[in-house]
This record gives structure tokens, C-alpha cells and sequence, in this order.
């Protein structure tokens, strides 16, 4: 499909630069099945009486961790997003002034850490290769800040508040270097109200990638290349989640990400299988939903995968006129954003 059909106006100031508070206090526009979709104006703290009874929301538990990198190979100065691990002391990076980074090159991000650049990838990232024996991971909190979106990055500095703010209350795996931002919205006073009204709750666990952010450069989507990202269901999550819908219970992803592994471990007939390892799916209308029944989503940008993706779900047309709906009623976009509740 032409990629300008999933083209819409958004004026900057739509995109939020920070959350809400409290958290579940932001804005949600719930759409229906029906010509146009059925749009109500709800807020997140309403989602236990939007649902049903045996529905069941599934969050992605994993945890954003500080993956922005900035050092100096010699008078460059180098920045990097790390945004896919490849094993226990390399990571695939995203590369600021890329032009001054050669295999072989060492860049000192300060800090006692510091990365050789090994091969350049077809899209222009970089393998990084991290000297030393501590875990990347414990390098990345003494040098590394957080990756904020590029959308709220280029309009004002990370701080002290975004470590907070830009991390979920299911967040226990470190590995994500965006934040599976539908989850954002949750506190504990909401789930004990989805856990009072019925509803069940399952994890998963998908290491979202940089490659999130990228545009889709491509005129049409079959030419895109989605980057892949890790992810992982167990065997108990699968039973529980093909119990759901054996009763009739609808599968709610909480976020994109969630939507994307449970539809990547589901064979045909919808039946969700476990699941561990690379996941690069790219939904778009024409899919073919086998498993999800529903998704809580934030508003996305035009032009991105992930509009492509709420247009498979719900109808491009619908969509265009919920995002119209959305704008004209000044709902908050993006991560930092207001949330969307799509039942088809």
C-alpha cells in the first residue's frame, strides 16, 4: 500500500513532553465497530467498565534501559542508541555523525566505558563490541541516559523525571530501549479496579527497539524493513491466554508491542503458542487478526508502522477519522501521551 495513505496533519503541539499526573488520569478515546467507528471520549481510569468480564489485558513487562550513548572517537564526538543486544558484550546501534565511525574504530563514552566499532550494517547502524567483563547493562546506568522518543528529545533535554516517568509499573527485564508506553497509564489503584471488575492480566516480555522511531522512508510498505526485537512467552501465559478465548474472554493487548508477539506466536487458528526469539512482523490493513480481540494504544504519527498497525486492527478510514477526532479535541500524541481503546 502507498505509504501517504497513512498521511494525516498533526500540529506539533499535539505531541505531549510530559505525562500526565496521576498517570491514570489521561484522556482515552474508545472506537467501535461501524461505519466511521463508534468514538466515545473516556478517560484510562474508566477502562475496567469498558471491558467485559473474562477479558484479559496483556502488558509487556519489560524494562527501558539508559541504551543513549555519547563519547568521542578522537575530535568526533559520537552518538549512539543501542537499540538490539547480539550477545553478552555486543549491541546493534543507531549512530550520530555516522560519517566519522569506521570499523575498527574505539569510541570512549566516558566513565571507564567505552565500544569498538565492528561492521556496519545495510541500514547504517553499527555493531558495537563493549570493552571489559561487567554487563553492559551496569555500563549503560554509569554512562547512559535515557532514550527519550527523537519527538520529545529534539524539544527539550532528558532528566531526572523521565527515569520515573518513562518507565512502567510492570517493568522488571532489562533489555527496551523505547518504553511499551500504552502500559504508562497504569497505577495500582487501576488495577485493582481490573482485577475487582473480572477482567484477568497476563505478561510477556518484548525488548521494543530504537527502530520504533524510524520513518517509514519507503513510498510504498512492502519495500519497508521492519527491525526485529526479542521477545518471549512462557508456557503458562500461552495456556492461560488460549483459556481466555476458549471461554469466550478477549485477548486486550496493552500496547503495540504486546499485540505484535502474542500475533507472532499464533498459528492459524488463533491458538497462542510459547514463544522466544526475534520477532521483525509488520502488520498493515489486510492483515489477518488470529488472536488479539482488542488493543489499548497511544496515539502514533503519521506515517509510522504503528498507524499502519492500528489501521489493520480498526479500518483506515476509521482511524482518519478518530485521529481527526482526536486533534480537533486536542488529545496529547505520542508516548508521553493520551490513550486509545480499539475494539473492533
Amino acid at each position: 500500500m502507498r505509504v501517504d495513505l497513512f498521511d494525516f496533519e498533526l500540529p506539533p503541539e499535539r505531541i505531549a513532553l510530559r505525562p500526565v499526573a496521576p498517570r491514570d488520569s489521561a484522556r482515552m478515546l474508545c472506537v467501535g465497530a461501524g461505519a466511521g467507528g463508534d468514538l466515545n471520549d473516556q478517560v484510562v481510569r474508566d477502562l475496567p467498565a469498558m471491558l467485559r468480564k473474562g477479558d484479559c489485558l496483556i502488558f509487556n513487562d519489560t524494562r527501558v534501559i539508559p541504551a543513549q550513548l555519547q563519547g568521542r572517537r578522537g575530535d568526533a564526538t559520537i552518538g549512539a542508541t543501542l537499540h538490539k543486544r547480539i550477545d553478552l558484550r555486543r549491541w546493534q546501534a543507531f549512530i550520530r555523525n555516522a560519517k566519522r565511525l569506521h570499523p575498527g574504530d574505539s569510541v570512549e563514552f566516558g566513565h571507564g566505558v567505552s565500544a569498538t566499532a565492528e561492521e556496519r550494517d545495510d541500514d547504517g547502524s553499527f555493531t558495537l563490541h563493549f570493552e571489559g567483563d561487567e554487563p553492559v547493562e551496569i555500563l549503560l546506568h554509569r554512562a547512559g541516559t535515557m532514550p527519550l522518543p527523537p519527538y520529545i528529545a529534539g524539544k527539550r533535554p532528558t532528566d531526572a523525571r523521565d527515569a520515573q516517568d518513562y518507565q512502567t509499573m510492570f517493568a522488571q527485564k532489562d533489555g527496551a530501549v523505547a518504553a511499551p508506553t500504552a502500559s504508562l497509564h497504569f497505577t495500582p489503584e487501576l488495577m485493582h479496579a481490573v482485577q475487582a471488575a473480572g477482567i484477568e492480566t497476563a505478561t510477556l516480555t518484548l525488548h521494543v527497539g530504537a527502530g520504533t522511531f524510524l520513518p517509514v522512508k519507503a513510498d510504498d510498505t512492502d519495500a519497508h524493513r521492519m527491525h526485529s526485537e526479542w521477545g518471549s512467552i512462557d508456557a503458562e501465559t500461552a495456556k492461560r491466554l488460549n483459556n481466555v478465548r476458549a471461554a469466550g474472554g478477549r485477548l486486550i493487548a496493552v500496547g503495540t508491542t504486546s499485540l505484535r508477539l502474542v500475533e507472532s506466536a499464533a498459528d492459524a487458528q488463533g491458538v497462542v503458542h510459547p514463544f522466544e526469539g526475534d520477532t521483525d512482523i509488520f502488520i498493515t490493513p489486510g492483515y489477518r487478526f488470529k488472536a488479539i480481540g482488542g488493543l489499548m494504544t497511544n496515539f502514533h504519527l503519521p506515517k509510522s508502522t504503528l498507524f499502519m498497525l492500528v489501521s489493520a486492527l480498526m479500518g483506515r478510514e476509521t482511524m482518519q477519522a478518530a485521529y481527526a477526532h482526536a486533534i480537533a479535541n486536542e488529545y496529547r500524541f505520542y508516548s508521553y501521551g493520551d490513550s486509545s481503546l480499539l475494539l473492533p
